[in-house]
């Protein structure tokens, strides 16, 4: 009898415990969420690692986060518009291949961003299948790229930006 009770009670408490979504990523840095430094070859790994922490269950993910996806994005085009095309520009050599070894592993931070949204949004019920596609496409030419290039060099720059202002 007391077993019965107590179970009556824990599952009215478990029923009564709302299931809250909760932010799991805060503005950061560019440098903060950067990869472009160090060698080729794991960008992939690194952007991953970067934005882990996010439920297994996409349907919880709160809109702070999926915001904070969409920033990651804007921040990386802003480093790529602003840092590191005119860096590449201005060195020549061995130099400028690294810089844009170091701008492939910020797409690939970029893509990566835009490809855990999506999936998100496809998890809360939106049709995102063709932009799935054409950005998957995207991302898979430039972790090709990265791998080709593994053990390379790869050149970071700096930027001030972070996630809240992107």
């Amino acid at each position: 009898m007391k077993f019965s009770l107590i179970t009556v009670a824990l599952a009215t408490l478990a029923a009564a415990v709302p299931v809250t979504k909760r932010a799991v990523f805060s503005n950061q840095s560019f440098a903060q969420l950067s990869i472009s430094g160090g060698v080729a070859g794991n960008a992939q790994a690194e952007a991953l690692q970067k934005l882990s922490g996010l439920p297994q269950d996409l349907t919880t993910v709160d809109k702070a986060d999926l915001d904070f996806l969409s920033n990651v994005n804007s921040l990386a085009n802003d480093v790529e518009k602003g840092a590191f095309n005119p860096a590449i520009e201005a060195a020549s050599g061995e130099e400028a291949d690294a810089l844009q070894r170091g701008k492939i592993k910020n797409k690939v931070l970029k893509l990566t961003a835009t490809i855990l949204a999506l999936q998100v949004k496809e998890a809360q019920g939106q049709d995102v299948s063709e932009k799935m596609a054409t950005e998957l496409k995207k991302l898979q030419n430039n972790i090709q790229q990265d791998e080709e290039a593994a053990g390379l060099p790869s050149t970071d720059v700096q930027f001030n930006g972070d996630t809240d202002s992107a």
